[in-house]
């Protein structure tokens, strides 16, 4: 008797589905440290230029922005190493591409603001943080992830445009401890 080795339509279906939602929480679990690492930056780095521009009253602190990228990417790569092996996926691409986007954005338009065009990066920056978070989320199907984003994008947005000193500084501590919580929140998921 010959046996069938074929598989249905639908248990195909069903090893792909858990194929992507193992590869999903591998992404959560490795990105986590990511979120609480850009977290901490973002956190440290804003309260620092807010204090220094608060106590001397010049706003040339802001140049300090340039040591988050500095700092942050040479750590993410030495994180990336201990990494768990998650095969690259179309989320996964995505996901880095996400994140590329947001990084190359929100460097340019601060240097069009210092050098060509004066804007409020503030609330550029903190709207497209927010989105960048938010596409990670839908991404991932995370909702904590969605929320934050939004809460930081729409948020970051309203305080941008009623405050008008160096305190605009503050929400990017908020955005850093929105980061903070969804690395920790997706760290309690994924354990």
């Amino acid at each position: 008797m010959e046996q069938n080795n074929e598989m249905t339509a639908q248990q195909s279906l069903q090893i792909i589905t858990e194929t992507f939602n193992k590869s999903r929480k591998g992404i959560l679990r490795n990105s986590a440290k990511y979120f609480l690492l850009w977290g901490a930056l973002l956190t440290a780095i804003s309260l620092v230029i807010y204090l220094l521009w608060n106590l001397t009253g010049k706003p040339q602190w802001n140049f300090l922005w340039f040591a988050m990228p500095a700092i942050g990417y040479p750590l993410a790569a030495l994180m990336g190493k201990y990494d768990v092996a998650v095969p690259q996926n179309e989320v996964s691409k995505m996901l880095a591409g996400v994140w590329s986007v947001f990084g190359i954005f929100a460097v340019t338009l601060s240097a069009l603001a210092i050098f060509l065009v004066p804007m409020n990066v503030s609330l550029i920056i903190v709207i497209i943080l927010g989105l960048a978070e938010c596409m990670s989320g839908v991404l991932l199907k995370n909702w904590p992830i969605i929320v934050c984003g939004f809460l930081l994008s729409v948020g970051g947005a309203v305080v941008a445009m009623l405050v008008k000193s160096e305190a605009q500084l503050l929400i990017f501590t908020l955005g850093g401890i929105l980061l903070l919580v969804t690395g920790a929140l997706m760290k309690l998921q994924n354990k």
